[in-house]
């Protein structure tokens, strides 16, 4: 059953060409290296062959295995949304996230989301990010976190600042300067 296609579309022949002669994007492992088909769905306990991205679809989007670098860099793209913009203060332009909110509770809440804005640089760097732009991000999680530790001051300073914004931004400039592959 290596060749063969179930009716679900769930096993499918991973060493099989792809129809219409499209290239699949290079799967990312958690520390940046690509993983070859077969790699990590080989032989697994879901059994031989599984294409874990239709397991994944017909599960609600919820992904197993490895993933491409579009689909990382869309994963932590979204948590810095949800951190720094996700909501709008009504009758208001002022946009404000979770970091904003978790910050009110006193330096618990900043150290969770200095955590949490640290875990995304070193995504940055497993997509290959330089350590120019990852000493930049850096920097700009460093003014968050410890600004954000001053008692309602920082906290207006959290919704302002959006230091995870500025880090999907820098980091989105330098992959648009990469070169496809």
């Amino acid at each position: 059953m290596t060749s063969a296609r179930m009716t679900d579309d769930i096993f499918v022949d991973r060493t099989a060409k792809p129809r219409g002669g499209k290239r699949r994007p290079p799967i990312i492992d958690q520390d940046g290296n690509e993983v070859h088909p077969g790699g990590f769905g080989g032989a697994g306990r879901f059994g031989a062959g599984v294409d874990f991205e239709q397991f994944s679809g017909a599960l609600g989007g919820i992904s197993f295995g490895p993933l491409t670098r579009e689909q990382r860099f869309a994963r932590i793209e979204a948590l810095s949304k949800l951190l720094d913009v996700a909501f709008v203060v009504p009758g208001t332009k002022i946009r404000y996230g979770i970091d904003g909110l978790i910050g009110l509770v006193p330096v618990v809440g900043d150290i969770l989301t200095t955590a949490i804005s640290l875990w995304i640089v070193r995504e940055a760097r497993a997509l290959g990010a330089p350590k120019y732009l990852v000493a930049r991000m850096l920097g700009n999680v460093a003014v968050d976190g410890v600004v954000g530790l001053v008692p309602f001051a920082g906290d207006a300073f959290d919704v302002m600042f959006r230091a995870n914004m500025r880090n999907m931004r820098l980091l989105k400039r330098w992959m648009d300067k990469q070169p496809r592959t």
